[in-house]
């Protein structure tokens, strides 16, 4: 009787397993001991608000604001940083002797040539996400970082989100032994898009929003390299916004899996999941705000549910600036770095290039994705036409 009670129990899911003391874990971003840069934020567009809310928050040292329209610069001085200069010309910003640390934050097409000029100036970078639209174009400036002997990172701020930081660590400890399946969804109202620049772009779910999930599972599963990936992408009957707000993905490992689901045309009842197995444990978390969820995590001993602070705004903008800052103090490879965040885009462009073409694509051999390329030749022809 007692062998089949344990079956019993085993067969539940160990729904009444004792619960455990949660593990304290490095979940929280870390400034720096004693490094205190001089930074310059190129590009002052909506996000930037978290960026500076967060620098200010941290303590840290924002000199000098640039954006092509002065009076959206100006609003930003006002807001965080009444001492800081305006610029209209990046130029101007990096010719400054005393910037050390550069946050570029433009949309990524004007990106790349200003990551360039600021690493030739010989300043520290953190790059906005997505880092390039080109692979290729992406790994020679991770080489050209290396030679001008600087930091290169990408503000992936999902990863310090307090849920993904804290599964994170877990794993690395392994608290749950070795990873078998990744399931992530995010289920929620994306429709504020209509009516902005972001309707132009085609794969809105699978290339901008999923970056952040795509890049979370870069960092939870990385003794494996992805072999292949499964995509599809539509749109809701009755969604407001123009591009398609439903995508998915499957991603296949030697000896594991992920799935990657986003329902972007959720009005009511938003909820958030993300579930990680392991070989001696699982992970789960979720909750009805992206930024603040619940975790557990589930071993042999019992269930452990942490008690985390914060929430991804803006701790997470703190904490891709923070490791940036701890590793040029620490003379090491930020773990946000640009060629571990390549990882993380050779997963989405190929998910983007899987959705175009219905058939399965392997991660790093799409260099670029087919619909970006689309939307370039259109910009090329629109100029052409207009002489």
């Amino acid at each position: 009787m007692a062998k089949s009670g344990k079956r019993d129990y085993a067969l539940m899911g160990r729904a009444s397993a004792p619960t455990i003391v949660a593990p304290p874990l490095p979940y929280r971003p870390r400034d720096p001991k004693g490094y205190r840069p001089r930074i310059a934020l190129i590009g002052c567009g909506g996000i930037t608000e978290s960026h500076l809310s967060a620098y200010s928050k941290a303590g840290y040292s924002v000199l000098a604001l640039c954006d092509l329209l002065r009076e959206r610069a100006e609003q930003r001085r006002r807001q965080f940083f009444p001492k800081a200069q305006v610029y209209t010309d990046y130029h101007d910003v990096l010719a400054r002797n005393d910037i050390d640390v550069v946050d570029i934050a433009t949309h990524p097409e004007q990106r790349l040539p200003i990551i360039r000029d600021a690493l030739l100036a010989a300043k520290h970078v953190l790059s906005q996400k997505p880092f390039v639209v080109d692979l290729s174009a992406g790994r020679r400036l991770v080489e050209l970082a290396r030679r001008q002997k600087v930091k290169l990172a990408v503000n992936q701020n999902g990863r310090w989100a307090p849920y993904f930081a804290y599964m994170r660590q877990a794993i690395a400890r392994g608290l749950i032994g070795r990873v078998i399946s990744v399931h992530l969804s995010a289920h929620w109202d994306h429709n504020w898009i209509a009516g902005t620049p972001f309707e132009k772009v085609r794969h809105i779910i699978l290339y901008d929003f999923a970056i952040h999930w795509f890049d979370a599972l870069s960092t939870f599963i990385t003794d494996r390299a992805p072999t292949r990936v499964y995509a599809s992408f539509t749109r809701s009957p009755g969604q407001q916004a123009r591009p398609a707000l439903l995508g998915q993905a499957l991603i296949e490992y030697p000896d594991a899996q992920a799935t990657l689901v986003f329902d972007g045309d959720v009005r009511f009842g938003q909820e958030y999941r993300n579930f990680i197995a392991g070989t001696q444990g699982v992970l789960a978390s979720g909750g009805r705000e992206l930024g603040t969820q619940q975790v557990m995590l589930h071993t042999p001993r019992g269930i452990a549910r942490p008690k985390l602070v914060g929430n991804w705004f803006n701790d997470g903008f703190h904490g891709t600036m923070a490791e940036l800052l701890c590793a040029i103090e620490e003379d090491r490879e930020p773990a946000n770095s640009a060629e571990n965040n390549l990882r993380s885009l050779e997963l989405c462009f190929a998910a983007v290039a899987a959705a175009e073409t219905g058939r399965p694509q392997v991660p790093g051999k799409i260099r670029r994705p087919p619909a970006v390329e689309r939307a370039d030749r259109a910009d090329r022809a629109d100029k052409a036409d207009n002489g």
